[in-house]
């Protein structure tokens, strides 16, 4: 009964561990690595590829004369010769990686030598054609191939293929045994992912990002177009950035530093482009017939001041002639005058307000495809106090993905539906052949048709006449909020540090795009109005000549 029991473990439980190990003592393999998958734009054009390049082995029961060996490649390779013959030494150590990504002149050297024992086989290099377009998004794989962030790491699965080899067989010794065929196993390339990028569109979008770079030298900028019919991710960009084809790997805070999409995995406290929220809600209740919500033609007090427990809520500025002036919510929002948004979320009230603030996916994840996306902090709506709802009104107490932001007022301006953020169209084959697609998902109505189109009209004038005029092109219906929002340091107000905003969309009155832009701390800048809603505008009239869109009106 022992034996048997013995012999049941060793031909049953124990035979594909075994039969592995027995492969692996009689025959020596030679790695063939995968292609990893393309990246391309919506167009089909190339983000991440790769070149040809070799790998070099070492067998070290093969080598005859591993001095020669040893200084031959240190010559090539530039690699440590001592480290490199103590390794050989080393009779425990079968095989020897001597270096990854070789170029082809470096092999055509190396097969003059006809070196025992040295080998070589094909292997692949990362190549980002565009250089640092794209670098936050894209993210970078390391030498062995594996995605290590971005969409390289979130789509690793599909881009990084199936190695393959070649088994020969070898005697007890490690000698190659004469006369006997190896055995070829071929590598299995990894799939393309074809993004929902827009190449044009997001080099409208950089280069309008490096000038506000150059001019206001900021801690950094970014900025998002969305098809907010969709969600469609068109373009996605930050600044300050990076040469993905030789990424500063030396200085690994500097690298995470500049590798991190903060459109994605940063929180900011988004100040007016908040009230864009706050109008959606009193307008779609009003038409609801709720009487908690402010009438559409209602007049907001002339009184600049609203105080409230914790502290005094007054306008950034007198609108006319000194006196803060009456108005309806249409200039309130031309003129982003804090305490008539107060008077709005108070009115509307906790439950309401947050009924909104909830379907509009603040303080959770929009589910976008992209590794660390954060929640954003909302307080808990069973300890929003007064003052905290009031100050939410308006865009502070409450913390924000810039994606967040923008999917929500796409929602907002596009007839109420929320649709889920995402970069990834499809994943396709080598020769083109469907694997998998990703259509748009539509989460939710927020408001109703009419209710987004009043808020978007309203959001027209912003533009027209209001605080959002630099991001007015003529002939063409922009709509769209500035922020200026104070930045917080260990709780307390940053004195001098400001994070400005502007989000717009194109046409006001059937959005096809939606670009958000954010400048944090920019040196010589004021206001969202005068800082953001410029690059907004300039991306806007990139796109109008790139699409060669129409004059509308």
């Amino acid at each position: 009964m022992v034996i048997l029991g013995r012999l049941f473990y060793l031909e049953v439980i124990a035979s594909e561990r075994l039969q592995k190990k027995a492969i692996d003592q009689w025959t020596r393999e030679l790695p063939l690595k995968a292609s990893r998958g393309k990246i391309l734009s919506s167009n089909g054009t190339a983000l991440a590829t790769n070149k040809s390049s070799y790998a070099v082995y070492i067998r070290t029961r093969q080598v005859k004369n591993p001095e020669r060996v040893a200084s031959v490649l240190s010559q090539i390779f530039g690699v440590d010769e001592q480290k490199l013959l103590d390794k050989m030494r080393k009779k425990a150590t079968s095989e020897i990686t001597v270096k990854r990504q070789v170029d082809k002149e470096s092999i055509v050297k190396l097969t003059n030598y006809q070196l025992d024992g040295v080998y070589y086989s094909v292997d692949n290099t990362r190549l980002y054609p565009y250089n640092q377009l794209l670098c936050s998004v894209l993210g970078y794989s390391s030498i062995d191939g594996g995605g290590q962030t971005g969409l390289e790491l979130y789509y690793d699965k599909y881009l990084k293929g199936v190695d393959g080899e070649v088994l020969y067989e070898s005697d007890l010794t490690g000698q190659d045994i004469k006369d006997k065929t190896p055995s070829y196993t071929p590598a299995v390339n990894g799939l393309n992912v074809v993004t929902t990028i827009d190449i044009g569109i997001q080099q409208v979008v950089e280069a309008a990002l490096e000038k506000a770079y150059k001019t206001y030298t900021p801690k950094g900028c970014s900025a998002v177009v969305l098809d907010p019919q969709t969600g469609r991710v068109l373009a996605m960009a930050n600044l300050p950035s990076f040469d993905l084809n030789a990424p500063p790997r030396n200085d690994i805070a500097t690298l995470n530093a500049l590798s991190r999409n903060t459109l994605v995995v940063d929180c900011y406290e988004p100040g007016s482009t908040f009230k864009v929220v706050t109008a959606l809600a009193n307008v779609n209740q009003a038409l609801k017939g709720d009487k908690s919500a402010k009438s559409l033609d209602y007049i907001y007090s002339s009184n600049r001041y609203r105080e409230l427990a914790g502290g005094r809520i007054k306008c950034w500025s007198d609108h006319k002639n000194g006196k803060h002036s009456n108005q309806t919510l249409a200039l309130a929002l031309n003129n982003s005058c804090n305490p008539c948004f107060t008077d709005i979320a108070l009115s509307l009230g906790t439950k309401t307000f947050y009924s909104y603030i909830t379907a509009l996916g603040f303080g959770k994840k929009t589910g976008i495809d992209f590794p660390g996306e954060a929640s954003g902090v909302i307080i808990p709506e069973n300890s929003v106090k007064i003052g905290d709802l009031a100050r939410i009104g308006f865009g502070q107490s409450v913390s924000v993905t810039p994606i967040q932001l923008a999917a929500a007022v796409s929602a907002a301006v596009n007839g109420g539906n929320y649709y889920k953020p995402y970069i990834v169209d499809k994943i396709t084959t080598e020769d083109g052949r469907l694997v998998e697609s990703f259509s748009p998902t539509l989460k939710g109505q927020v408001a109703t048709i009419k209710a987004s189109a009043i808020l978007a009209g309203y959001l027209e004038d912003v533009v027209t006449s209001g605080s959002g005029k630099n991001a007015y092109i003529e002939g063409y219906k922009i709509g769209g909020k500035t922020g200026t929002a104070q930045k917080f340091v260990d709780g307390k107000i940053a004195q001098g540090k400001y994070v400005m905003s502007f989000v717009g969309f194109m046409p006001s009155n059937k959005p096809e795009y939606l670009c958000l832009v954010i400048v944090d701390e920019p040196v010589g800048g004021n206001y969202g109005s005068t800082v953001a809603a410029p690059v907004a505008g300039q991306i806007f009239k990139g796109i109008i000549d790139l699409k060669d869109i129409e004059l509308i009106i």
